[in-house]
């Protein structure tokens, strides 16, 4: 006990946690590609979760090693080149053992309280924890095209800022009028698609939710669908290139039922 207690103060994670972490680096699909450096600093980070945040299972949610390392590697995996300080400001990763209840409470534009209840698989709340139903946290381990984990880590990162609103702050060198105008009309696009009764294919339609929720669900196309999103959508790709510092088509395989970009 007295080792762990001096590895956490020294910000070291503990062996068996590291062997835990390469073990379910090695097995995940979402992971594939990554070189060598790109596996150390990950691996760096999620220990850095682990040992940072605050895991808890409600409802009698199991926290094995194993589903906990799966946890923080996705969490980490889009802020693996941005570093740490872009998952500060909150300490709490809630798990639950299926879907679960969220209870949101608001004011109107009149000032009477309305209240409300929706079933989540997820949910990242301003300053508060990032909750997620575990078995869908784990499925988001293969490369499907949906991620409830990074879709809450957007948002976190889009909340930066302040409220979550599709616009995190970018880095220095990334142009704000550009990301606008990307943005704003792939979000218009979609929104244009469905109005028309168009299926929008492997985009999920909850993106046209609000431009926070398009933020997220094209984060999740980025590291699970790279090589579509970047045929479809190519300014989006390049611009959440830009921002999370990484190119997942240079590094995952192009499924064969994708076709391959033009020439």
């Amino acid at each position: 006990m007295i080792d762990w207690i001096r590895r956490v103060l020294a910000g070291k994670t503990a062996p068996e946690t590291e062997a835990v972490l390469r073990e379910q680096l090695a097995r995940m699909p979402l992971l594939a590609g990554l070189d060598q450096e790109e596996g150390r600093r990950l691996s760096e980070l999620a220990g850095w979760v682990l040992r940072g945040k605050n895991f808890s299972g409600q409802d009698g949610a199991r926290l094995s090693p194993r589903a906990c390392a799966s946890v923080a590697l996705q969490m980490a995996l889009p802020a693996m080149n941005l570093g740490k300080e872009a998952l500060e400001g909150w300490s709490d990763v809630v798990l639950y053992p299926s879907p679960f209840v969220a209870r949101d409470i608001w004011m109107d534009g009149i000032g009477l309280q309305h209240e409300s209840e929706s079933v989540l698989i997820g949910q990242a709340r301003q300053d508060g924890p990032v909750i997620l139903s575990l078995p869908d946290a784990r499925a988001s381990e293969q490369l499907d095209g949906w991620n409830v984990v990074i879709h809450e880590i957007a948002h976190k990162l889009d909340m930066l800022n302040g409220i979550a609103n599709g616009s995190p702050p970018l880095h220095k060198g990334m142009n704000q009028m550009q990301w606008s105008r990307v943005w704003s009309q792939g979000y218009r696009q979609l929104c244009r698609m469905l109005d028309r009764g168009v299926d929008p294919g492997w985009l999920d339609p909850y993106a046209a939710e609000n431009p926070a929720e398009y933020f997220a669900v094209l984060s999740e196309a980025f590291f699970e669908l790279p090589h579509r999103l970047r045929l479809d959508l190519p300014e989006i790709y390049e611009q959440l290139k830009l921002f999370y510092r990484q190119d997942p088509a240079g590094r995952l395989s192009e499924p064969a039922w994708e076709p391959a970009p033009e020439a």
